[in-house]
């Protein structure tokens, strides 16, 4: 096993396809925090609207950062 090759992990990086809107292709999703890379939507990433633009979190950068998604939410939410 050659251990100076990076790991095989969706957290390591943008895929460089990314268009900005959290979509690099045609059916593929990317994490807007960590440049993960996820075909399709998946049901546990999270989506959010900032100035027009969609934008979609991991599940594990949106565990990590529940408290600020949480702040953005209106008061009548809860």
């Amino acid at each position: 096993m050659d251990q100076d090759s990076a790991p095989q992990n969706a957290h390591n990086g943008s895929s460089g396809s990314e268009s900005g809107s959290g979509h690099p292709e045609p059916g593929g999703t990317v994490c807007s925090l960590c440049g993960a890379v996820a075909q399709g939507t998946p049901p546990t990433w999270t989506c959010s609207v900032e100035d027009g633009v969609r934008l979609y979190q991991c599940e594990d950068c949106a565990r990590a950062h529940i408290r600020s998604i949480e702040g953005r939410l209106d008061s009548s939410w809860w």
